[in-house]
């Protein structure tokens, strides 16, 4: 059974660009996080992707994580929350 306390839930929203996938995937890439499972789509020129991802092996902590994606996010004008997977679970249990 995998741990569900090295899951997170990332999700991605905003204009669609050129490169959001990409340097999403690369600051993760950098920083040891596995994405497990991605789903994007685009609808009327709006991006929205959730990402699953393993950070048991991240080199950052979690908070560390939360707030550099969120200052990516602002850098390429998207909205990018990290939330773990587990109070995810727990949020949308109702």
């Amino acid at each position: 059974m995998e741990n569900t306390a090295d899951k997170a839930i990332i999700t991605v929203v905003g204009k669609d660009t050129v490169g959001i996938i990409a340097k999403v995937c690369t600051y993760l890439s950098e920083k040891q996080i596995n994405v497990l499972d991605i789903s994007q789509t685009i609808v009327s020129g709006f991006f929205n992707m959730m990402m699953i991802v393993d950070m048991s092996g991240s080199v950052k902590s979690f908070g560390e994580c939360q707030k550099d994606l969120d200052e990516l996010g602002a850098g390429i004008g998207v909205s990018i929350k990290c939330q773990k997977e587990e109070i995810f679970e727990k949020m949308h249990r109702i």
